[in-house]
């Protein structure tokens, strides 16, 4: 029986160090294990290629200087314009090193939409309820230093993109934008695109929808109006994932919204009302919440999408 008993004890003590060891992994290792995704999106109607850089989810936190160093070592890609989908912050002190690490990718042209950690601190959460379905906002949240964050985007040229729309020629392209508030947080509005704005300018060859949470009724709505791509961040690509070999990580348990896991991170496309096919990019992001600074299996990530003339229609 004493062997027994000791059998048990030495097996839940390995079970312990294993599972400590995949934390310090999930929190030294792959939390600072910063990659770029690159993928090719094929537009109908497009003329010429466009790169388009795609960043989500910072959560910073001051003093995060390997974070600061690769997110302005993205500058090195030259994309023709960077879309931020939010979540930026996740302290009320860390605009100076968020804009320090953005600074060289505000040279180019660009537009953002907020997230609930642009407005809110963190609060810790039980884990488990995470994943039980979308968390909600606090009751009584901490705000950020929102203005602050968002005058030096638009100070710098970045479109805000907060329930409103914009328009631009990027790369010789005319190019709509439509953006929304954070649909987790309810704040969206539906979708609408420039009008009677474009005197003058190259007739638009892409429409582009963007918001923090991917929920459905939002990338539907967008699809409904014709969008060409939606950008999307939120996620985290489910940020505690399966094991897997796969470089871009395992599958995701969770996405926090109503988006199947499946789509937790990467390319789908949505079917329009007007029979338009609707590409659909979910980012995986960059960081996490300071709540929860662990990632498994899901590494933090950039994306740049190459758009590129669909030839096949």
């Amino acid at each position: 029986m004493s062997g027994v008993l000791r059998g048990l004890g030495l097996g839940a003590a390995a079970v312990s160090v294993l599972g400590a060891g995949c934390l310090v992994y999930a929190n030294r290792v792959e939390l600072n294990r910063f990659t770029l995704r690159r993928d090719q999106v094929d537009v109908p109607g497009l003329d010429r290629t466009l790169r388009l850089l795609h960043i989500s989810d910072i959560h910073y936190v001051p003093g995060q200087t390997k974070k600061l160093r690769w997110l302005q070592s993205l500058a090195q890609l030259e994309p023709d314009v960077v879309i931020n989908t939010g979540d930026n912050l996740s302290d009320s002190a860390a605009v100076p090193e968020v804009l320090e690490a953005l600074e060289p990718l505000m040279r180019y042209p660009g537009a953002f939409v907020p997230g609930s950690n642009d407005y809110y601190t963190p609060r810790f959460r039980n884990p488990l309820r995470y994943l039980a379905g979308p968390s909600r906002p606090h009751s009584r949240p901490a705000t950020l230093p929102t203005d602050e964050l968002f005058g030096a985007f638009q100070e710098a040229g970045w479109a805000n993109l907060t329930n409103t729309h914009s328009f631009a020629q990027v790369a010789g392209l005319g190019v709509e934008l439509s953006g929304v508030d954070d649909p987790h947080l309810d704040l969206d509005e539906p979708p609408v695109w420039p009008s009677g704005e474009r005197a003058g300018a190259a007739e638009p060859r892409l429409r582009i929808g963007v918001a923090h949470s991917p929920m459905r009724r939002v990338l539907q709505a967008f699809a409904d109006d014709g969008a060409h791509l939606v950008l999307a961040g939120h996620t985290h690509g489910g940020q505690v994932c399966l094991p897997s070999l796969n470089p871009r990580g395992g599958p995701a348990l969770v996405t926090n919204s109503d988006l199947p896991a499946a789509k937790a991170k990467g390319l789908h496309t949505l079917m329009g009302a007007g029979g338009n096919t609707t590409w659909v990019h979910v980012s995986a992001g960059i960081g996490t919440s300071a709540k929860a600074p662990i990632r498994f299996f899901c590494p933090p990530e950039a994306n740049l999408l190459t758009l590129t003339p669909d030839t096949t229609r």
